[in-house]
């Protein structure tokens, strides 16, 4: 069984047996999460794009438990030379971890960096197929909707995160579509809430996603958990 926990914006935790994974671990300087970073002592973390929202406390975390940093080439290579332990993939490619997998997807966004006083522009955002735990979970990241998320569906999903802020990803509308091409059995909502332009409400996704599709929609506040109950497949 696979737990996912809620923290806050696009951040979550994955554990099982005894293992956890991190991913987009904003967590320090995160308005919505009622956790510290130093909390969390995962085997990987995973980035969708290096946006700071995203990126978060990714380097202190890594150096601090050693877990590897498995992000896109460019966003990878920058956090090496931060001194994170670090893996680099692209789109379409997979990584194997400590007890699971990560496959990148496309996303639709920008992947930008703000490292003092610069920005920098490390690689391409990205979606991610995360198996783990003998559950598959869709992470969206931070993107708009796209005909494609049809072939990410045929991964056969257990849980689709996707983002319903608008403003600067889907809002609930689009979000809403995107579940029909997924084809998800639950779908969590997230990046919405955090700061102004992003206010949605969650519980009108969740219900209409209910509703509307033939997935449930889980809605998570900050520090919620949800327990991925076992498929029945091939029914």
């Amino acid at each position: 069984m696979t737990r996912i926990k809620f923290i806050g914006h696009a951040a979550f935790e994955l554990s099982t047996e005894g293992k956890s994974i991190l991913i987009d671990p904003f967590i320090t300087g995160n308005p919505a999460a009622t956790t510290a970073a130093d909390q969390y002592s995962p085997v990987a973390i995973l980035l969708s794009h290096a946006h700071n929202d995203h990126v978060g406390d990714s380097v202190e975390i890594s150096k601090r438990t050693g877990a590897t940093v498995i992000a896109t080439f460019e966003l990878a290579n920058f956090l090496a030379s931060k001194g994170a332990k670090t893996n680099d993939a692209s789109l379409g490619g997979t990584v194997a971890f400590d007890g699971g997998t990560v496959k990148f997807t496309p996303a639709w966004h920008s992947s930008s960096y703000e490292d003092g006083d610069q920005i920098v522009a490390p690689g391409m955002p990205a979606g991610m197929v995360v198996r783990f735990g003998g559950s598959t979970i869709y992470f969206a990241g931070d993107t708009a909707l796209f005909g494609d998320m049809r072939l990410i569906g045929e991964e056969g999903l257990d849980v689709a995160v996707i983002p319903i802020g608008d403003h600067y990803t889907m809002g609930p509308a689009d979000a809403l579509r995107a579940v029909k091409f997924l084809e998800p059995r639950f779908v969590i909502p997230c990046h919405y809430n955090t700061f102004p332009p992003i206010e949605q409400d969650p519980e009108a996704f969740v219900t209409n996603v209910t509703r509307q599709t033939n997935a449930k929609g889980v809605l998570l506040a900050p520090g919620e958990s949800f327990d991925i109950p076992a498929a029945v497949r091939g029914l």
